[in-house]
């Protein structure tokens, strides 16, 4: 199993996005952590049409319209990156305390040949935050998401398990309660993420949206 957009390889996706987000402090009347970059142009407005995990149920962007959402495209068998996201994620939600019940974070696999739909809220489950969501979807509908965020993601299947690979863009888009983008996370994939700086970038977020 290979996944090589590990940590020690972010510098490169970190640099090659601040070429085409320039925007960060235009856009923000506040000052971004320097893992986060300005949305820009770089992803559209949340659209999806998803399986939820835990219920089984079709849900769309408008199931969580009026949430901070957090979207991110993973695996359950992920061996590093996704379980170090997840896993720094509850530990931001965490330190914005109250406030975190506004935030979503939606976990979409991109491997829903094995992920089947009680795998994935399984995996999710272990994390212990009930604001992390597992959606599954078919590969049409994958492909619409991951599109819409410029994301990407490869399968290659094996009956081997150790040649079973799959990789995947590793940064979390961030949007905000109206749906359209705010910034892209890239220090949760970093050496040393500075849960901090994201915890208040994002906290800034649910507090300009505030209902």
């Amino acid at each position: 199993m290979t996944e090589p957009l590990r940590r020690r390889g972010m510098a490169q996706i970190a640099g090659g996005m601040a070429v085409s987000l320039l925007l960060v402090g235009c856009q923000h009347a506040w000052k971004l952590d320097p893992q986060d970059i300005a949305a820009g142009n770089s992803f559209k407005s949340l659209r999806f049409t998803l399986t939820d995990a835990a219920t089984g149920k079709t849900v769309t962007q408008a199931d969580f319209r009026g949430k901070i959402v957090m979207l991110y495209f993973g695996y359950t068998h992920c061996p590093n990156v996704c379980p170090l996201t997840l896993s720094d994620t509850v530990q931001i939600f965490n330190q914005i305390g109250a406030q975190a019940q506004d935030i979503r974070f939606l976990f979409v696999t991109v491997d829903p040949e094995r992920d089947t739909l009680p795998e994935l809220n399984k995996y999710v489950a272990l994390f212990g935050s009930k604001n992390i969501i597992g959606l599954r979807g078919t590969e049409a509908e994958l492909q619409s998401a991951t599109a819409r965020c410029n994301a990407r993601y490869s399968v290659h299947p094996s009956a081997d398990p150790a040649q079973y690979t799959v990789t995947h863009t590793p940064q979390v888009y961030v949007f905000n309660r109206q749906g359209e983008p705010e910034f892209v996370i890239l220090g949760l994939s970093s050496q040393d993420p500075h849960l901090k700086g994201i915890a208040n970038d994002l906290t800034h977020v649910v507090s300009a949206n505030g209902i």
